[in-house]
């Protein structure tokens, strides 16, 4: 399989260096910028499969080359990567189009795996920030209301967290639950994070019991 070609905007030079070495052994840098304006140009030129966003930047920021770059090319795939942990920047950056959000204490060998996920269609985000966007978008109003159990507890969950609440409590593994429902491992092991923090329920265990009590199986 050929390796992702990517491109880096962060307007550091060390931490663009440091991003660099980390990953080069295993994707093709096809370009770097410092600045928005020629991020835009040259993602526009290059075409890469996967841009490494900084957020936080001068004269509009992360945001302005993700809307501008999906403008003209809707193909290509975008990963910030910010020391921001805010949940406004992560929810920002994805309505914006950005396929994943990672902060920069990431190892290298997580973002790489990163990198291949998104440019393979998965959405990638750390673990804390991924409840952010779950939540952010969990369905409109009325399907929510249509959704409506009755019990307050099971009626904070999205329809997607139930489905994976329901196949965990029958004794699925990810794995089976993944392929179940056409969605990556690491979305249903997102989705299960989300459900217990929600439950306020310490591992998939209780999760099973919080379940079958309900008859939800």
């Amino acid at each position: 399989m050929t390796r992702p070609r990517v491109f880096l905007v962060d307007d550091h030079e060390l931490i663009r260096a440091g991003i660099n070495a980390e990953i080069a052994d295993d994707v093709d840098i096809v370009g770097q910028a410092d600045e928005v304006t020629a991020a835009i140009e040259m993602i526009i030129e290059r075409r890469p499969d996967v841009v490494l966003l900084d957020v936080h930047m001068p004269d509009g920021g992360g945001l302005r080359v993700l809307r501008e770059v999906r403008a003209t090319c809707g193909d290509v795939r975008f990963l910030a990567l910010s020391v921001s942990d805010a949940a406004e920047d992560v929810i920002a950056v994805v309505r914006a189009g950005a396929s994943g959000y990672v902060t920069k204490n990431i190892s290298g060998s997580d973002l790489v795996e990163a990198i291949w996920r998104v440019r393979a269609g998965d959405a990638v985000f750390s673990p804390l920030l991924a409840g952010f966007v779950l939540e952010a978008f969990a369905g409109d109003p009325v399907q929510r209301d249509a959704d409506s159990s009755g019990d307050p507890d099971l009626d904070q969950l999205t329809t997607r967290e139930r489905q994976v609440l329901r196949l965990i409590a029958r004794g699925y593994a990810y794995q089976q639950v993944a392929a179940e429902l056409g969605i990556s491992s690491k979305t249903v092991e997102t989705h299960v994070s989300s459900v217990l923090r929600k439950l306020q329920l310490s591992n998939r265990y209780q999760l099973s019991n919080w379940a079958n009590e309900r008859r939800l199986t």
